[in-house]
């Protein structure tokens, strides 16, 4: 199986379009801007699905649906909200088709079914979920709300690419009401807590939490929390978000409350949400010039068996060696494959396998039936060696572990060597250009810098890390006062 793909070094955007393709993980559709997502794609975002879902009812939260569709008026409710999204909104007009009289065969829209009030496709589910929640809530009792939803949204984008920014995508969008604004931000901050803990156990993947800049923080929401990956090429990704929504869309759409004391008082809210774009983290953190790189607790098959052979008799031994391997590793929860394929050489099979990522290869040919031993290949490290059959389900089952692990260290050794502490504007360039990765610098708090900054260099602020040591600077394009130091990076 030949890869050909262009290297990181190469072209790093390029080594990424192809790979996800080559991969199986997605292709872009007929419609466009869209994308299909692949069976093997798909596996692995059913991984993250399961795990997230489950951390979600770990932690009170139920699932719901809600409309696509949200009344133009209704979306226009929250001003701000509104205003935000609305260069990215796809608008039903029309309810109907027909016949094209001027060109038969063809449909055109029907004039007279032109809806009374045009439906914006959801680009987030605020809005509808708000309105509803009107309905929902009457007392104290009925407080905290805590909803999540697993949808598709749609959002117009120009320039689209491969899980990363498409126009329609795959989420879950949390959204809880609250009675007091403690425990609204208490719920913002847990579920910052809950994503972080989702990136850097199960996907391997170290992030910075923090908080966004007014400037960079959601349409209606009065904070914002996130966590932020460092991508291979030094750029900046937004990997999830929690905002603390305040009154905003209670008042908007005049959500409240009866108080144990018989108050009327509007509730507080809280929205958050993560996306198949953490597809394009997990490919973009660990992957290498030959493919896939995956973590175990994400990979769909974490251990494929393949067979080397030369006659059927050979054959038939190796796959009763390999099936009794099947059984001992499902039994510890590994899931495995046997690649009995007599349609492609071990050659084809070895390439094939590296090139989606799977952590771990165990060749078994005649030679390894006489002496006792498998030969085990580790996708991480490109590295083999020869096991003995004896305890091999666990050592495999430990093995996988470690490969998580490490897959995790070298991604955090990344990312602390590109954390940079620049002193002025030129040391900020010339990091941003030549080395890249996070640039820690003072900043005078102001939306005016924040964006001339951003004219000029193209790095925003990524984050105010929640870690951060707050001490008195100077802002390194202004020499303003600052009280502390921001991350900025050119981002995803």
């Amino acid at each position: 199986m030949s890869k050909n793909l262009t290297t990181r070094s190469e072209d790093y955007s390029k080594w990424y379009n192809e790979l996800v393709v080559k991969a199986d993980l997605a292709e872009n559709s007929g419609v466009r801007g869209c994308m299909v997502i692949k069976p093997y794609g798909y596996a692995i975002w059913e991984k993250m699905q399961a795990e997230l879902d489950r951390k979600f009812k770990e932690t009170g939260h139920s699932n719901a649906y809600f409309p696509l569709f949200v009344p133009k008026s209704m979306f226009e409710a929250e001003e701000k909200n509104a205003e935000g999204f609305a260069k990215e909104c796809a608008i039903v007009t029309h309810y109907r088709l027909k016949n094209d009289p001027d060109k038969p065969g063809k449909l055109m829209v029907d004039p007279n079914a032109k809806l009374e009030e045009e439906l914006i496709v959801r680009p987030t589910s605020e809005a509808i979920i708000w309105s509803t929640y009107k309905g929902w809530v009457q007392s104290y009792r009925d407080l905290p709300l805590l909803i999540n939803q697993w949808a598709n949204v749609v959002r117009w984008e120009m320039r689209t690419r491969l899980f990363l920014r498409t126009a329609e995508f795959l989420w879950q969008e949390g959204h809880t009401a609250h009675a007091t604004k403690a425990e609204a931000i208490e719920e913002s901050e847990k579920m910052m807590h809950v994503y972080a803990d989702f990136a850097e156990n199960f996907m391997a993947i170290p992030v910075i939490k923090g908080l966004k800049t007014e400037t960079e923080r959601f349409a209606g929401a009065d904070e914002t929390y996130c966590i932020e990956a460092l991508m291979q090429d030094g750029k900046a990704l937004q990997a999830g978000t929690s905002h603390f929504l305040g009154q905003n869309f209670a008042k908007a759409f005049d959500v409240k409350f009866a108080t144990a004391e018989g108050k009327q008082e509007y509730v507080w809210g809280t929205s958050w949400g993560v996306s198949t774009r953490l597809m394009g983290a997990l490919v973009m953190t660990h992957s290498d010039d030959n493919g896939l790189v995956l973590p175990p607790n994400l990979a769909p098959i974490q251990v494929v068996i393949v067979p080397i052979y030369r006659t059927d008799e050979e054959f038939e031994k190796i796959t009763l060696v390999a099936n009794d391997l099947v059984d001992q590793f499902k039994k510890l929860n590994i899931s495995v494959k046997f690649d009995n394929r007599t349609t492609q050489k071990p050659g084809f099979k070895f390439a094939e396998w590296e090139l989606k990522g799977i952590p771990i290869r165990i060749a078994i040919g005649p030679k390894d039936l006489e002496n006792g031993t498998f030969e085990v290949a580790r996708r991480d490290t490109l590295s083999k060696e020869v096991i003995s059959k004896d305890g091999i389900a666990r050592t495999i089952s430990n093995l996988l572990e470690q490969i998580q692990s490490d897959l995790f260290n070298n991604a955090l050794e990344y990312r602390n060597s590109h954390i940079t502490e620049v002193a002025n504007f030129d040391e900020f360039k010339t990091v941003l250009e030549e080395k890249g990765g996070f640039l820690s610098a003072h900043w005078d708090g102001t939306a005016e810098t924040e964006e001339k900054i951003k004219e000029l260099t193209k790095a925003t602020i990524r984050c105010i890390a929640l870690d951060r040591v707050e001490s008195a600077g100077s802002c390194i394009l202004t020499g303003k006062p600052s009280v502390g130091r921001v991350l900025f990076a050119k981002a995803y």
